[in-house]
């Protein structure tokens, strides 16, 4: 959400910047500024009015003293509170209307990204790692757990309907080395560690995200204002809603461990079988809440943090940058993590990155104290690893033509020093 003052002082800016993301409805920057001025003018009718009010009690109590008549002053005095009641009401309908209208206007790009229309426009912007090419028929993720007898997605579908799953034995063992080991990786980093809860209430969701739009993908529990996090940032962000930070305290970085839940409905769906889209599954999130001037030092930061996670374990990434069109609305610059799938010989996204400057922070009034004044600080998110999409990529590149699995070297010593993952005879 941006700065309603921005927008007042640089109206064209803003339409520029909804054009390059190729919006159609920059004319809801006019219908906010004329919502705005109307505002505006019934703040200063009813400012007006209150000292109009504060005359007439003044001039009736000096009457009072001289023994003068007040009956007209009084017949004044009474009329004026239903007319500032009826400005309120007004001004309270109008300013609804103000916010919606900014929570539609998106975030300012940042000028280092592409423009583009859609996802087919993303650019990619570096690679890590040769692609692994296998000399033998390479097997998806389902066929290799199937035929280790490591995961069961028949079972979780009768108990649970698709997009589930139940790990067994050494992928259960490798799930848990993933989460360990990427959470210590971001501890040794500096992050402080956090298991966050795993619902949050409504006006969390407003504040983090489109809600209009991601209540299409995220759980509702019924009959209460709680939904289930469908990624850890919102509860790690959302720790400092309506509260006042001081600037000694920042940068703010923390990594936590959740279970996610998403419906996944819409152009994607969900997998009925296999660990890469499901509804539930296991992330390692990192956040950074800092100063405005050093937003763009920590988004290269996260990413790298994700691009080194992958280097360990010895997978082939590349950087795939958003373009304009592809970027969420709070979104000033983002990138997907893709790593490598020898199967379908091309990349699969991993995580993601994220800059959302201060628009995040203004709709979760989070400030910063710096003792002279309060401001709004910028939020920053990216996956520093999302086990299940994990798994995917170490079953595909390191499947043996024997069937079994190499484990990668980092992971072993979270998985009792095994280095191989073979079938059960």
């Amino acid at each position: 959400m941006l700065d309603i003052r921005f927008i007042r002082e640089n109206p064209e800016i803003v339409k520029d910047n909804m054009e390059k993301k190729f919006r159609e409805d920059t004319h809801i920057v006019d219908d906010l500024l004329a919502k705005d001025e109307e505002y505006r003018k019934l703040l200063q009718e009813s400012e007006r009015l209150r000292h109009e009010r504060n005359q007439v009690t003044q001039k009736i109590n000096d009457l009072k003293k001289s023994g003068g008549d007040i009956t007209a002053l009084l017949s004044q005095a009474k009329a004026i509170p239903a007319r500032i009641k009826d400005i309120e009401e007004k001004q309270g309908s109008l300013k609804e209307e103000i916010v919606d209208l900014l929570k539609k206007i998106p975030n300012i790009l940042d000028e280092s990204v592409p423009v583009g229309k859609d996802s087919s426009e993303n650019v990619e912007r570096v690679r890590y790692g040769d692609p692994i090419m296998k000399g033998f028929p390479v097997k998806s993720h389902v066929e290799l757990c199937e035929a280790l007898g490591i995961a069961d997605f028949d079972s979780s579908a009768r108990v649970a309907g698709n997009g589930f799953f139940y790990l067994f034995g050494d992928l259960a063992l490798l799930n848990q080395a993933l989460i360990r080991f990427a959470m210590d990786f971001m501890i040794k980093r500096g992050y402080v560690f956090m298991e966050p809860p795993l619902m949050v209430r409504r006006e969390v969701c407003d504040g983090m995200v489109d809600f209009n739009f991601f209540r299409e993908i995220i759980y509702k529990i019924e009959g209460e204002d709680l939904y289930m996090i469908p990624t850890a940032e919102f509860p790690l962000v959302a720790m400092f809603i309506n509260q006042v930070i001081e600037k000694k305290r920042l940068p703010i970085k923390l990594c936590g461990y959740s279970q996610c839940f998403r419906k996944e409905v819409g152009a994607h769906g969900i997998d009925e079988k296999g660990l890469f889209r499901t509804h539930q599954f296991n992330k390692v999130e990192q956040v950074i809440i800092c100063e405005p001037e050093d937003s763009y030092r920590y988004y290269d930061e996260l990413l790298q943090n994700s691009i080194d996670i992958f280097k360990e374990l010895g997978l082939p990434t590349r950087v795939f940058e958003s373009c304009s069109g592809d970027l969420g609305d709070l979104k000033a610059k983002g990138a997907d993590l893709e790593a490598w799938s020898p199967r379908k010989e091309g990349y699969f996204e991993v995580g993601s990155v994220s800059n959302l400057t201060d628009c995040q922070s203004r709709r979760l009034n989070i400030k910063v104290d710096d003792g002279k004044e309060r401001y709004f600080p910028h939020t920053l998110n990216n996956t520093a690893i999302a086990t299940s999409r994990a798994m995917v990529a170490i079953l595909e590149n390191f499947q043996n033509e024997d069937g079994s699995i190499t484990i990668p070297d980092v992971l072993g010593p979270y998985m009792n020093n095994m280095s191989r993952i073979e079938p059960k005879r």
